[in-house]
């Protein structure tokens, strides 16, 4: 896969674009283009080296601001653990990144593609909905945020 046009973006400070580009690069890598979404296979199965390089780009060009690995660190630092996910600690989790304020969660045309966002705002568009999002099968239904909590299950991040 190319990250050229994501380092770019980042290089830049075009984080809106990094951040969609970030989503397409997924998608791409998960062969999930035509689906526009990443399910739990894709996501636990997402090679570590693609992960790891994206995530890597997001951190250098944000000055360890912005990237999965700096989300992951975020949502364990409220007391989730890879063998829990509690509701609590996600609500809280919104609201520490700015992707909510007082746990009513924000629309996507209301995130800050800024580096004054705050740690941990970005990425966010692979897995951001403020809507239900299904994750593997119809009965795997998971509440927003699906994706970010079974990324940061990952041991690799």
């Amino acid at each position: 896969m190319d990250y050229t046009q994501l380092r770019n973006f980042l290089r830049r400070g075009m984080w809106q674009k990094a951040d969609e580009e970030t989503a397409e690069l997924m998608l791409a890598v998960a062969k999930r283009k035509n689906k526009n979404w990443l399910d739990y296979e894709s996501i636990t199965n997402f090679p570590c080296e693609d992960l790891r390089t994206i995530d890597r780009l997001w951190v250098k060009y944000s000055n360890g601001r912005f990237g999965f690995s700096v989300q992951k660190r975020i949502y364990q630092r409220l007391g989730a653990t890879t063998r829990q996910n509690k509701d609590n600690v996600w609500e809280a989790f919104g609201d520490v990144v700015g992707w909510s304020v007082g746990r009513h969660w924000l629309y996507d045309y209301e995130i800050t593609f800024d580096i004054t966002a705050p740690e941990g705002h970005l990425p966010m568009s692979i897995g951001y909905s403020q809507d239900w999002t299904w994750i593997g099968d119809w009965e795997d239904k998971v509440r927003l945020g699906g994706f970010f909590k079974y990324l940061f299950l990952r041991e690799d991040l």
